[in-house]
């Protein structure tokens, strides 16, 4: 059913390997977010690791539920043009498995877009965190127009390098994030337009992302295809 207060609860991305299975990728609605806390508190790292640049896996239940719950829903409160997030729960086989986000700051001007993901300890290691990367990479480039793609993750979590790097993203400098007070070093990925026409992916079909397309500064009736 249309959404016509919200249109990115129409938006679907959906997605298939035979080696993953079919990724549905999608807004949900308020009701489902506790499956999705559910499958954070199963876990999603190993107590003594910290993949994160903001440490929300440290904090104790029942407050990180709140937190959680806290952050989705400010990412439609806090929606504009020149500042939003697309908080994206991912659906492996119609199972929820985590959240792939795709963030733009000035969008309209710089076309750029970042990403940021979990994912649950059971579906990882079999080529979902790669796949739904992908489906939001296919969403920017393919859909929005995006121009550039910029990710980046600490040194020493190979999972999320080599995920980078599978896709297509180049090495681009490196930084510093301390999410445990402690600085550790970074690596900075930046994808290209170029970069992503240049490597095979996978067929991505969106569904419902006319009608959203104001929502990111773009004309509704100049169809979304802009770099196809």
């Amino acid at each position: 059913m249309p959404h016509p207060l919200w249109p990115l609860y129409d938006l679907r991305l959906r997605t298939s390997d035979s080696r993953v299975g079919s990724l549905e990728l999608r807004v949900p609605v308020e009701a489902e977010l506790p499956a999705f806390v559910d499958v954070a508190s199963r876990g999603i790292h190993p107590p003594d690791e910290m993949p994160f640049g903001i440490p929300w896996t440290d904090v104790p239940s029942p407050r990180r539920e709140r937190d959680s719950y806290q952050f989705y829903m400010s990412t439609r409160a806090g929606w504009s043009v020149d500042h939003w997030i697309l908080t994206l729960g991912v659906w492996l086989d119609g199972e929820p498995a985590g959240f792939q986000d795709l963030r733009g700051e000035e969008f309209p001007k710089y076309r750029t877009v970042g990403t940021g993901s979990w994912l649950g300890k059971h579906f990882q290691g079999r080529g979902v965190g790669t796949l739904m990367r992908q489906a939001a990479l296919s969403l920017a480039f393919d859909h929005l127009g995006a121009r550039h793609a910029e990710t980046e993750a600490f040194i020493d979590n190979p999972a999320s390098n080599r995920v980078s790097l599978a896709v297509g993203y180049e090495p681009n400098g490196f930084g510093e994030l301390a999410p445990r007070g402690v600085p550790r070093p970074t690596q900075r990925f930046r994808l290209t337009l170029d970069g992503w026409r240049a490597r095979p992916r996978p067929m991505v079909d969106v569904e419902g992302l006319e009608s959203a397309l104001p929502m990111f500064g773009l004309e509704a009736t100049a169809g979304a295809q802009l770099n196809r």
